[in-house]
């Protein structure tokens, strides 16, 4: 039995709008409320407190969220920063041939530090399997790092370097896994790619 609504979709979308601002007011948050402070730093010529304004929200904002990877990929080389780095056009190595992996991660829980400061770990895992999924190479903390400043961080990353020599050409898959040490969660990624010998 097909059953069709009547009424203008319009009319039904402002009635739903409607009920569902009077229903439950707008919750602000650590972004929206930076920002408008921001904004009135900003109006008030105060560049420098705006910015900080945004940037102290923005890492609120951040641990808020569940801990992701937003970016992992393979690259040529050791990255310079943040995003500055040389991607790889297709994940297929030469046998002997270092596999480099940029890796940001977001969602990171802080802590208090020594000498007035703030601290983030995590470790990350690391699973390498062919492409029929059987288990090659298992190491947990294949990475430890920790991130310490004067502030929460937004913009973190790192790389990650495996050697695979000796491994047989083929399909394999890199899978990490990043743990917040702190939060006490984590999350996985993989990367498939292929070995092939030496021209």
């Amino acid at each position: 039995m097909f059953l069709k609504y009547q009424a203008p979709a319009r009319d039904l979308a402002v009635t739903i709008v409607g009920a569902l601002l009077f229903a439950a007011p707008v919750k602000a948050g650590p972004l929206l409320d930076a920002a408008i402070e921001a904004e009135k730093l900003a109006a008030q010529n105060d560049a420098k407190g705006a910015f900080e304004a945004m940037r102290s929200g923005l890492a609120a904002f951040s641990q808020s969220l569940p801990l992701t990877v937003p970016r992992a990929v393979f690259i040529t080389e050791v990255p310079k920063a943040y995003r500055a780095y040389s991607e790889k056009s297709e994940p297929v190595f030469a046998t002997g041939e270092k596999l480099i992996t940029y890796v940001e991660v977001a969602g990171l829980k802080w802590r208090p530090a020594p000498d007035n400061q703030r601290e983030s770990r995590f470790t990350v895992d690391l699973e390498l399997t062919d492409d029929k999924g059987k288990t090659l190479a298992l190491q947990k903390e294949f990475g430890n790092f920790t991130f310490t400043g004067h502030s929460d961080a937004i913009e973190i990353y790192t790389h990650l370097t495996l050697d695979v020599d000796g491994a047989k050409p083929g399909a394999y898959v890199l899978r990490y896994t990043v743990n917040d040490v702190i939060a006490e969660r984590s999350t996985p990624f993989e990367l498939p790619f292929t070995l092939k010998g030496k021209s």
